[in-house]
């Protein structure tokens, strides 16, 4: 076998297994976001318990601390705890989401979720292939996506309390240009991320789930942007 043979048979290996790791990746993915929403779907059809849920204000932004705690949590321990246990934080993270987002339900129609679901799922493929196949190295976009969106939580923040319209619309579009760009930002990201030849140990199966959490949480939040846009009140 000659050298270029080699070569050529080396790099066949690294993108093969690169495939197979973004492929669990999506999995996950995958995986995290039907438990969301299975789980909101049964609840919003659920009266008792959403309206629970909705009418408590002190439930529902405990939730939502909760959420947040867990991420943070995951984050900075997953170098710390085993691949199971990360697995079930990931997992129960899907599960707190599911609880809040049942009340989304009782905004919009069913249709124009679904809509916008389709949307979403669209783009965020869309652009996750082209961060994927793409040669160019995206850093510097990523980079001013991270300080674009530190604005974009500042800015929303503020227009939680004066409730400005004109300001909501800005944090909406802004918030759609910024997840659409970081979903092809983090997926080269996950993809560099992959550590070549450790495929199957702990270390893998971890990277796999951050990985996981990582793209779930661009495709929530490009969602939930789009549904101001396309998603129309009950």
């Amino acid at each position: 076998m000659t050298q270029n043979q080699l070569s050529y048979t080396g790099e066949f290996e690294v993108a093969a297994e690169q495939q197979r790791f973004i492929t669990k990746v999506y999995g996950w993915m995958t995986f995290a976001l039907a438990i969301t929403g299975l789980i909101a779907m049964w609840i919003s059809s659920t009266p008792q318990i959403v309206n629970v849920i909705a009418g408590n204000r002190f439930l529902f932004f405990g939730l939502l601390i909760g959420e947040l705690v867990l991420v943070g949590s995951l984050a900075s321990m997953v170098q710390r705890i085993s691949a199971q246990l990360a697995t079930l934080l990931f997992v129960l993270y899907a599960v707190l989401n599911g609880l809040t987002f049942s009340v989304i339900f009782l905004l919009f129609t069913t249709e124009s979720i679904a809509s916008t679901f389709l949307i979403t799922a669209g783009t965020f493929g869309v652009m996750s292939f082209y961060g994927y196949v793409t040669k160019s190295d995206l850093t510097r976009m990523g980079n001013l996506l991270f300080m674009a969106l530190i604005g974009l939580i500042i800015a929303s923040v503020v227009n939680f309390f004066f409730q400005n319209e004109m300001l909501y619309w800005i944090t909406t579009y802004a918030g759609v240009f910024i997840f659409v760009g970081l979903v092809a930002y983090d997926t080269q990201k996950i993809k560099k991320m992959n550590i070549i030849g450790n495929e199957g140990t702990e270390e893998d199966k971890k990277e796999a789930i951050m990985g996981a959490l990582t793209l779930y949480l661009d495709f929530i939040n490009l969602f939930l942007f789009l549904l101001r846009i396309f998603g129309r009140r009950r």
